[in-house]
């Protein structure tokens, strides 16, 4: 008799769940994750935007297009011009409009050797600010 009784005590007692080795677990899963979460770092580069005001081009304001196209030919103001003359066509144009900068818009066929030809007589005629744009 006194193993049922036994018995019937341990079965008591088995029904109650215990939650402690869950906490526990939990507990150290929240602490982890926490220790680990603040030296997460995102890498990146962080740009900062300048605010454009939208304004009105002046035709005085106008860059300097120049134009390689795939067979590199270099066309300024819609006028094919001999690679020697580029500095002098641009340092004409400069003088115009010295506020205007010059946009080389290359096609995707030119070589690099014109382009950078380009660029050396846009240096040589005095303009040092120079874009590079894709023809499209």
């Amino acid at each position: 008799m006194r193993k049922t009784n036994l018995s019937m005590g341990q079965a008591e007692d088995s029904d109650e769940i215990n939650l402690t080795p869950m906490l526990d677990v939990v507990f150290i899963m929240l602490i982890f994750f926490i220790v680990t979460a603040s030296f997460i770092k995102e890498t990146g580069i962080d740009v900062n935007r300048p605010d454009a005001p939208v304004t009105e081009t002046k035709p005085e304001d106008a860059n300097i297009l120049v134009l390689i196209t795939a067979t590199d030919e270099i066309w300024i103001d819609r006028r094919l011009i001999d690679p020697r003359a580029v500095k002098s066509n641009i340092a004409r144009l400069h003088a115009e409009n010295p506020q205007g900068s010059v946009v080389i818009q290359a096609n995707k066929k030119s070589t690099n050797k014109m382009l950078v030809q380009v660029m050396d007589s846009t240096r040589d005629a005095g303009v040092y600010n120079i874009s590079i744009a894709d023809q499209r």
